[in-house]
This record gives structure tokens, C-alpha cells and sequence, in this order.
């Protein structure tokens, strides 16, 4: 069993959670309750849970108030937010899970299943980058997690030169003349990155148009890049990415 406890200053939210873990997470042993950061630490220490459900903003204060005071973390955590699309981006980069209120009931199930499957000794690194990230979102200054089966990279995504697709794997070629292969298909690093200066110029190729140096227009089109590297663009994509290129020189 997992032991559980949820940590949220609306009773009406830990009601909810409370429910929906009864019905369908029988994995799930709830072991306690709490509705601010006092409670919530005494709750921890006192039942030395393997999974809390946490509310980012607590009345007295915020749920990074409580892990300080923890750190280092020896429990999984699933945030419970109620974060706009843009601070949400901080926790997508950070590989770290959360739920948006109102909470559902299939997003929680696949947030435990999740949490039950993920090994807690990456989790303070996940943690710290996702306190990073948080303080970035106005300087728009993001690390991304990479996670290979040997090592986990906290990379900032200005350091991302472009991502390449090798099957149901992406590899990442960084500033520092790395090439680091995840799991993952492509399509879900361009829905990740798509808003902070990334373009798809093909369907193997996603490139940071920071480090585009020129667009070579003869054999259908190619992209130089800051490594001397030279990508092919699709056909079905000049028109678009010349037009980046136009809006981005005004």
C-alpha cells in the first residue's frame, strides 16, 4: 500500500481527493489530512508518507515552505495547482507531476499510477528544477529534465541547439557539444517547446531559432545551425518558417 496523505486549505478540495482516492485507488492507503504548512510538517513527520498530494498555495503561506523545511525530499509529491497555462510550463519542463483544480477523476488516477512507477532518488532534482523554473517564468529562463538510463540533465532550454527523432527517441544536441538520447517522441518536445522560440522544420527536426544562423534556400531548403550543422527544411514548411524569420527581424 502507499501511504498517503493530502495537504490543502480547502475542505471542500480534500473532501474531493479524499473520494476519489477511496473509489479508485485502492493502492492508495490515506493516512492523513492537513490545511497549512504547521499541520502539514507535523503530518509528514508524524506518518513518513510515500506520496503527498499538496496544494501549491496554502493560506499561510506555499507548499515550497513546507519542503525546505523537509529537505531533502523522501516522499513522491503530486502538486495540486491552480497555475495559469504559463506557469504550468515550469512544471512540464521540470518532469514534475501535478493536478489543476478542480481536480479529475482519470487525472488523478494517471498522476498515482504515475507517481507509483517513478524512482524517488530523482525527485530533489526534479523539485529544484521546478523551484528554478518557477522564479524564471517572467525572465523566461527555463531548465528542462532529460532524463537518459544513466544520467538525469537539468539543460536551459537556450542551451537546446536543436532536437532530432530516432524512432520512439529524441536526442538533444546542446551548446556544450552533448547528445543526449530520452525517451519520447518528438511531437512532445515541439508541444513543450513550441512556445519558447522553437520551430518544427521537419517531421524528424525541431530547432531553436536562437541558434539558426542563416536558411540556405537550394536542395529544398536547409537551416545552418550554431554547430555547423546544416537540417533540412520540409517543403511544406518554408513559407512558415521564412515567415518567423520575417517577424523576428522587426
Amino acid at each position: 500500500m502507499i501511504k498517503t496523505v493530502i495537504i490543502d486549505d480547502e475542505d471542500h478540495a480534500r473532501e474531493t481527493l479524499r473520494m476519489l482516492l477511496d473509489d479508485n485507488c485502492p493502492q492508495v492507503s490515506l493516512v492523513g489530512e492537513a490545511g497549512g504548512i504547521e499541520s502539514g510538517i507535523r503530518l509528514i513527520r508524524e506518518t513518513t508518507p510515500d506520496l503527498v498530494l499538496l496544494d501549491i498555495q496554502l493560506t499561510d503561506g506555499n507548499s515550497f515552505d513546507v519542503l525546505t523545511r523537509l529537505s531533502p525530499v523522501n516522499f513522491k509529491i503530486i502538486f495540486i495547482t491552480a497555475y495559469d497555462r504559463f506557469a504550468l510550463q515550469a512544471f512540464k519542463f521540470s518532469a514534475v507531476d501535478y493536478l489543476l483544480k478542480p481536480v479529475s477523476r482519470a487525472d488523478l488516477v494517471d498522476a498515482i499510477n504515475r507517481a507509483i512507477l517513478l524512482l524517488q532518488k530523482d525527485f530533489n532534482i526534479q523539485l529544484h528544477s521546478l523551484q528554478e523554473n518557477l522564479k524564471a517564468i517572467a525572465g523566461q529562463k527555463h531548465k528542462i529534465i532529460l532524463k537518459t538510463s544513466d544520467n538525469i540533465y537539468l539543460v536551459e532550454q537556450n542551451d537546446i541547439i536543436s532536437c532530432e527523432s530516432d524512432g520512439c527517441y529524441t536526442v538533444f544536441y546542446t551548446v556544450r557539444g552533448e547528445k543526449i538520447m530520452v525517451t519520447g517522441i518528438l511531437k512532445d518536445y515541439d508541444e513543450l517547446l513550441r512556445d519558447s522560440g522553437f520551430f518544427r522544420i521537419h517531421k524528424s527536426y525541431l530547432v531553436n531559432l536562437s541558434h539558426v544562423i542563416r536558411f540556405e534556400k537550394q536542395d529544398g531548403g536547409l537551416v545552418v545551425l550554431t554547430d555547423n550543422r546544416k537540417v533540412p527544411v520540409a517543403s511544406r514548411k518554408r513559407e512558415e518558417l521564412i515567415h518567423v524569420f520575417e517577424n523576428m527581424a522587426k
